[in-house]
């Protein structure tokens, strides 16, 4: 008994981690700064290494996303009564196919209509001259639409200009090169997570502690489940836009619909404010036709804004967790400072994921404090 008192004193008697730097600091000033230099140059180091496999890093992430879009299809197949195996080879054949479909079918005619969209640009614009109501809204706006309008082409059909935003012709050579090789290594590491999805998180999970991993476990199955829900909600929602513009547009008899189309595919990936722009840049786009054609893109897209909020949204995204559209705002602009078009994408079910943290886990938590 009194060797354990005598222990428990000798550790109470010990100086503690604050007072040992302190008299370090003191007593040998020059060891402490070393230590302290060589502790700066380590956390250096390491975000030199992560910055050095940033694109890595976004590339596994990406591939995670993606796979998690994909798992509401397995799950769908599952419970069509199809084994898990067999759903998830069969989302696999299936995403090969898409993609193989993209590159081979799609891919080849955008980069046609949008090479001949470019050059076609100055013809457009001497058209667009030519009728009544743009020489009217000339002469009303003291010439500044027409100047508006010929810097617009004109810069956008200079090859130079392209040359500059993309750091010169060997720059862009190089992004294209490192795009077709990070979208083939993330292509690859889909179908990997697809195929090895259980096995990776009962991986991950086997690294947490047994007191803890069940509640860990429910956690982060319904925050997966409703980022996956959320992600290939958004490709459903952006899929029937892109559908409905290029119908639209067509109609309308706007030149190089399918091109304006595949790019509001993407945009309206980022909900709220995706349909919106694509909503504006076709209405200008339109107006190279007529104003009525301009007009009458507008309002089909605002009539279809309504049936999307209303009908399409909450059929496709009952189960997935919703966003504040104030937070996807944010979200969408600091995802796209950081990494662009694709930053903004990612950066949502990140922002969906951190909202049912805090909905399941703090809430509940702070309640019971």
């Amino acid at each position: 008994m009194k060797s354990i008192e005598r222990r428990a004193r000798e550790v109470d008697a010990r100086p503690s981690m604050r007072e040992r730097n302190a008299n370090l600091m003191a007593n040998r000033p020059f060891v402490w700064a070393f230590i302290a230099a060589l502790g700066v140059l380590l956390a250096l180091g390491l975000a030199s290494a992560v910055a050095s496999i940033s694109s890595v890093v976004f590339s596994v992430f990406a591939a995670v996303f993606v796979t998690l879009g994909l798992d509401p299809l397995v799950r769908w197949f599952e419970r069509r009564g199809m084994p898990r195996g067999v759903a998830i080879l069969t989302v696999i054949i299936l995403f090969v196919l898409v993609i193989a479909g993209l590159l081979w079918i799609v891919l080849p005619l955008v980069i046609t209509q949008a090479t001949s969209f470019i050059q076609s640009l100055p013809a457009m614009y001497q058209d667009l001259q030519a009728q009544d109501w743009f020489q009217e809204a000339q002469s009303g706006t003291g010439g500044s639409l027409g100047t508006v309008y010929a810097w617009i082409t004109t810069t956008i059909s200079d090859p130079n200009f392209w040359a500059t935003v993309g750091g010169g012709a060997l720059n862009i050579g190089v992004a294209i090169v490192g795009g077709i090789s990070t979208g083939f290594f993330i292509f690859v590491l889909t179908i990997y997570f697809t195929a090895t999805l259980d096995s990776s998180k009962a991986a991950i999970y086997s690294l947490v502690s047994a007191s803890h991993r069940a509640r860990v476990v429910d956690y982060a199955e319904r925050i997966m489940q409703n980022v996956g829900r959320y992600l290939s909600g958004m490709v459903v929602l952006a899929f029937f836009n892109a559908l409905y513009s290029l119908i639209l547009l067509s109609l309308v008899r706007v030149p190089f619909a399918l091109v304006i189309s595949v790019a509001a595919f993407f945009i309206t990936l980022i909900p709220l404010i995706g349909t919106v722009l694509t909503t504006v840049f076709m209405s200008v786009i339109s107006l190279f036709v007529s104003p009525l054609a301009a007009l009458i893109v507008l309002i089909a897209m605002l009539v279809y804004m309504q049936v999307e909020a209303y009908v399409l949204t909450p059929r496709v995204m009952s189960r997935a967790v919703q966003v504040p559209g104030s937070i996807v705002l944010i979200a969408a602009l600091a995802g796209g400072t950081l990494a662009g078009l694709p930053g903004a994408l990612v950066a949502i079910p990140v922002a969906a994921g951190i909202l049912l943290i805090i909905k399941e886990v703090v809430v509940p938590w702070k309640a019971r404090s």
